[in-house]
């Protein structure tokens, strides 16, 4: 007969198993865009023969679904197919970021920075910089995938811990804390471009800033770190004992003379345009200030945070490169921003079909229609602000059991949800970070997650019958602790009315 605890894991492998089938059985992301800007071009030939309409909240207009099934519609989508795609917000500011993380990524840089964090951290903090520095690499994309998740089990090892409790700690720093850093990413700008697009579908003029969830991000950073140190602590090493496989310790490698003369220069190279970024901002009329009221909100400054990105990390990788010889000649940086090409070929594809979709859903106005209907649906609920965005919260936290990427989901939910919430007076951007929190705490249980498969590899080298169950059960406690911490905090962010990044408040006036 199973023990209980022994039914239990069956239990979960049955219910892990029927969700990779699931997923499994799903088409490929670019597949599924395809498929949905066809099913748009049914559905307003379908809503057209209805007399359907609604009213505008903001400005009063009659709002009815225009058929794409006629000739209009096909002129429209043939002659606009290309723009598009090239006009698609996310896809420059992603391009552009990523060449300057390339850069950085293939000077070494990122991981010597890596591995001096982990070296230099006291014995008694050691978990927590291995949850903060997960957290801060997921800036540089799959690094922190790919580098500290198994550094981090080497680490634990060394010091005379379970190896999988270090590699835990990591990998929920990573991705279950994907939505919270001290520093803007690659994510930041992608996911701002789709709300963009969603936000114009009741605001044509409507700017989502890559930095609107800044504010918020910021704090998540420590409250995950946090988060992930005690849940390692007191739930997660208990459980897992004492480390009695085959893996014996070894010894990381510390950073020899030119890696660390590398960092020296890139320390100065950041430092030089940290100093010259200031340099722009600090004095009342600075360079990167608004040219004409001096503010910050509308300037150069925040228009430019994807080519600062770029800027940042391209300068201090080159230095790196040069300081540490990793970086010959001109040749080997274009090689590291080709590289960082090389992996978005895939995404270029989704963006291609996500871009038709989106376009699809904005001209049948089917997107303003379904807001309006919904919003008025959860008005007449009676939920109340917090109910409401923990709600979504789940059903972000649920999909992401499905569907791994997030900007994919962010391209099919935010074209529904960003206006439906903008009508019951939730701004872009706080959609956006209750989107961000669901997304992030299933991360690290999702079969779906891009990454998932490498853990199990990473895991099963500690752990020769490792399998999903074993990661799932492993990393379930961070989930959960990680969803409550953060519904409080959001709670208490709605309560006290704060701005969630600059220039991007709660609410949202209709009509505005």
């Amino acid at each position: 007969m199973n023990s209980p605890a022994k039914s239990k894991r069956n239990a979960v492998d049955i219910f892990l198993n029927f969700v990779e089938k699931v997923g499994n059985a799903l088409p490929h992301p670019a597949t599924l865009f395809a498929l949905f800007a066809l099913l748009v071009i049914a559905l307003s030939w379908i809503v057209g023969l209805f007399d359907l309409e609604v009213q505008h909240p903001g400005t009063g207009a009659i709002i009815r679904p225009f058929n794409l099934v006629s000739q209009e519609g096909l002129d429209m989508i043939l002659r606009n197919m290309v723009r598009n795609f090239t006009d698609f917000a996310p896809l420059g500011t992603v391009l552009v970021a990523m060449l300057g993380i390339g850069i950085a990524e293939g000077s070494g840089l990122i991981g010597s920075v890596l591995r001096l964090v982990v070296l230099k951290s006291p014995a008694k903090l050691l978990t927590f910089v291995i949850v903060f520095a997960g957290v801060i690499s997921n800036t540089a994309s799959e690094v922190g995938y790919v580098l500290l998740v198994p550094l981090a089990a080497v680490v634990f090892l060394a010091a005379g811990r379970h190896p999988l409790a270090g590699l835990a700690a990591a990998f929920a720093g990573v991705s279950g804390g994907y939505s919270a850093n001290l520093l803007l990413g690659t994510i930041d700008p992608l996911l701002a471009g789709l709300s963009e697009e969603g936000a114009r579908i009741v605001d044509a003029s409507y700017e989502v800033n890559p930095a609107c969830n800044y504010y918020f991000m910021f704090v998540s950073t420590f409250l995950i770190a946090g988060l992930g140190t005690w849940t390692t602590e007191r739930l997660v090493m208990p459980r897992l004992g004492l480390y009695d496989g085959e893996e014996k310790p070894e010894e990381i490698r510390q950073l020899d003379c030119s890696e660390k003369k590398g960092l020296w220069w890139a320390l100065a190279a950041s430092l030089i345009f940290t100093g010259i970024v200031l340099w722009g901002l600090l004095p009342a009329d600075g360079f990167l200030r608004d040219a004409e009221t001096g503010g910050i909100l509308k300037s150069p400054f925040m228009a430019g945070i994807v080519a600062l990105i770029f800027i940042s990390a391209a300068l201090s990788g080159i230095a790196y490169g040069i300081g540490a010889g990793t970086f010959k000649n001109d040749s080997d940086v274009m090689q590291g921003m080709g590289k960082a090409m090389e992996t978005l070929g895939t995404y270029i594809v989704l963006v291609f079909f996500a871009a038709q979709f989106v376009a699809y859903f904005n001209w049948t106005n089917l997107g303003l229609i379904v807001a309006v209907s919904g919003a008025e649906g959860l008005k007449a609920s009676g939920l109340g602000p917090i109910p409401l965005m923990l709600s979504f919260v789940l059903v972000a936290a649920a999909l992401n059991m499905v569907m791994g990427s997030s900007s994919a989901k962010w391209a099919i939910m935010a074209p529904v949800f960003i206006p439906m919430f903008m009508l019951l007076g939730f701004s872009p951007e706080f959609t956006q970070v209750a989107y961000r929190v669901g997304d992030s705490v299933t991360n690290i249980i999702s079969p779906m997650m891009s990454y998932f498969a490498l853990i199990v590899a990473f895991i099963q080298r500690y752990d020769k019958g490792a399998g999903i169950g074993t990661v799932i059960s492993t990393m379930l406690p961070y989930s959960v602790v990680f969803l409550i911490g953060w519904a409080i905090m959001l709670s208490i962010w709605i309560l006290l009315g704060l701005p969630i990044g600059p220039g991007a408040g709660l609410f949202y006036e209709v009509g505005t």
